[in-house]
Formats: C-alpha cells, structure tokens, sequence
C-alpha cells in the first residue's frame, strides 16, 4: 500500500518568482492537454494511489473540482485473467497492494467518473499490450503504464520501478503498448526521477524518458524522487526543473511533495512542470482540488467546515459501502478516517475514533459525536 506518512524531512526548496496568489491566478492549462483529453481542463490531476484511489475516492475529488483522475495500478495479468485468480498470481504482494487492484474497485463510476485513465502493471510486452486491450475496452479514456513503483516485491517482479534501471525492457513495453493502441488514445507513463542516484541511472532515465515520447508517448508524470529512496526524504524538485530546462516544450507533469493546493502552484512555478499530479496530499483531502480552483479564481482557498467534513464523509461511506459492502466499506474508510481526522480540531480523538469504526453503525455514531448536522454544504 501506498504509505501516507507525510514528510520526515525538510522540504524542496520553494523559492517563488512572484507571490503565490500570482501565481495562481495566472496559471492556465496547456492547450495541449484538452485537446488529447477533453474535459482535462485544469492543471493538476489525482494519482493513482494503490489500496486508496478505487470509484468512491475519485468520485468525490471529482465533486470537489480535480478535473482528471487515474486508477491503482492495475497488473496485466489480472487483467486478462478476467480478475480470477488474482489472490493465487501474486499472494506475498497483497499486503504491498502494489499491482494488484481489483477490476471491479477500478472501473470507471458511470459517466461522472471521467476523462479517466487506466493504469497498467506487468513485465512482459506482450501481456501488456494484451492488458492495455482490455483497459480500453473498460472504457479508459486514457492508457498510463507504470514504471515508477518502488514496492520491493514488486521490483524483484521486473515491474514498475524495476524498468528504470532497464531501459531496453521499458522501451520494448511501451513499443508494444503503442503499436495495439489506437493512435488517438493518449499513452501515458509514470517515472520516477532514476532508480538511484548513480550517473548510469541518470542517464538510464533520460534513456527511457527520450525513447517513449520518440514513440508517441502524450506525456510522463515524474516523481521527483529515486525508485531506491521510495517516499523517505524530500523531493528534488531541482530536478524537475533540470528537466523543464532541457525540454522546453515536452508535456510533462511533476509528483512529490504535494500536500496543499499552495504546493501545487509553488511545483508549477518553481519547476516549469505542465502540470501537477498531487498523490497522497489528496488522501482523505478532496477539497485541495476546490481550493486550487479557488486560488486560480482569485479567491482565498477556503477550509472545510465541520459540516462540509461530515457530508463529504457520508457520502465517501455511501458510495464505499455500495462498492465493497459494509464489511469491506467499514476496513477500506479506517484508512481514509486517519486523513479526514486531520482537518477536525480534535484530530487526535476523531482518528482513534475512526480506527475503531467496525461497521456502518459505528461510523454514523462518530459522525454524530464528532461533526455538526447543520449548514449541509456538500459539493454536487
């Protein structure tokens, strides 16, 4: 799973040309990603987040404004075994979750779950193409190949991460991909800046990086730390920057150290990026997605109110229920709780509250202890 411990260390430096308000309200899309994704009208989008960004967690950063989201990773394999077996593939990789998305969580939530893009896992060339097939056919608006996970079990599986440290297996995946997937379907790629930080893995990197938008490639999203340095220590936003300088007109958006809607603005200014892919900063936080609009709009980005906290939390349990059932819905919300918890005065006592959330009862019951009923104000 992907972790969710916010920064252990200072973070990127963040010298800005201009004030951030500025900023904000003179940052415009590129023109260049609404017309490969039409409704990507806004310059940032929800990762893909394994174990955490299955309908219910799109659907409501979608109601709060996040114009473009991307499923878990999910593996070829499970893909074009129809999701049978998927325990059996891989079983010591459950626990990491890394990869092994379940189809179901995954498939776009009707018509208000859009532009959206699959994302996809594996090794081989050709089960990955065959996994693309198949993501298209769910009605993917967009195919996104991962080549970024840092899970350890993972990478001892020549999947994600394990491809920057083997260009040649990459770029045989994405030649692949692309040659089954129709030329208007946009293929994405996730990187991560190298697998170390060693001068052969640099120019790995860039080995990879050249190879897939010489072969079509829409754009990359690159994170802006090591495949071997996971999510410990701060970003190096610098070398997203080095990036932007070397290829001034490529399509490409940045990841890491995005835990505010300020952030957003300060990576886009700071670095030159496209766009801005904001990950765990968007856990049990829908509203950085409202306040970066806000903050495009010349407002001030505003805080939820304990009432909006609540509404958003009813329906994420609603709509989570509906998916996994109350079971399931009361393990996979405990997770979201620890985030949610973060914006209520008593955090503290709302997480353990949360924690201890067992069923549909018992969450209604911390809502009712915790969060007003009055002054309904949730995002339609």
């Amino acid at each position: 799973m992907t972790t969710v411990d916010e920064p252990d260390g200072p973070l990127p430096d963040r010298t800005l040309s201009r004030p951030l308000a500025h900023i904000a309200q003179e940052t415009t899309i590129d023109p260049r990603i609404p017309a490969l994704v039409p409704g990507f009208d806004a310059p940032f989008f929800q990762a893909g987040l394994a174990g955490y960004s299955d309908a219910p967690m799109r659907l409501m950063a979608r109601r709060h404004g996040c114009p473009f989201c991307v499923t878990e990773a999910l593996l070829d394999r499970t893909l074009i075994s129809g999701g049978k077996g998927r325990t059996r593939e891989d079983p010591d990789l459950l626990a990491e979750q890394c990869g092994t998305g379940d189809l179901e969580e995954n498939r776009a939530a009707g018509l208000e779950d859009h532009p959206i893009a699959g994302q996809l896992m594996g090794t081989q060339p050709e089960e990955m193409a065959r996994g693309a097939e198949i993501l298209l056919d769910f009605g993917y608006e967009v195919v996104d190949l991962n080549f970024a996970c840092p899970v350890k079990k993972v990478k001892r599986r020549n999947r994600g991460g394990h491809f920057l440290a083997h260009p040649e297996e990459a770029i045989a995946v994405f030649k692949a991909v692309r040659e089954v997937v129709p030329d208007q379907v946009p293929i994405t790629v996730k990187l991560r800046r190298a697998w170390d930080d060693t001068e052969a893995m640099t120019a790995a990197f860039h080995e990879v990086f050249d190879a897939i938008y010489d072969m079509g490639a829409a754009w990359a999203t690159v994170h802006c730390r090591t495949v071997e340095q996971r999510y410990k220590g701060p970003g190096r936003w610098s070398f997203l920057t080095e990036l932007r300088a070397k290829h001034p007109d490529r399509l490409f958006f940045g990841s890491g150290d995005i835990w505010t809607a300020q952030d957003v603005f300060a990576m886009l200014d700071v670095t030159g990026v496209t766009g801005v892919s904001v990950a765990r900063g968007c856990i049990g936080n829908p509203w950085i997605f409202r306040q970066c609009r806000q903050m495009m709009a010349g407002q001030a980005p505003s805080e939820p109110t304990l009432s909006e906290q609540r509404d958003v939390l009813l329906e994420h349990l609603r709509l989570s229920t509906e998916l996994h059932g109350e079971r399931g819905a009361s393990k996979m919300m405990r997770k979201f709780g620890i985030r949610f918890a973060k914006h209520h005065p008593e955090g503290n006592r709302v997480k353990s509250d949360f924690i201890a959330c067992d069923s549909r009862a018992a969450w209604h019951r911390v809502l009712e202890a915790h969060y007003p009923t009055d002054q309904s104000t949730i995002s339609t």
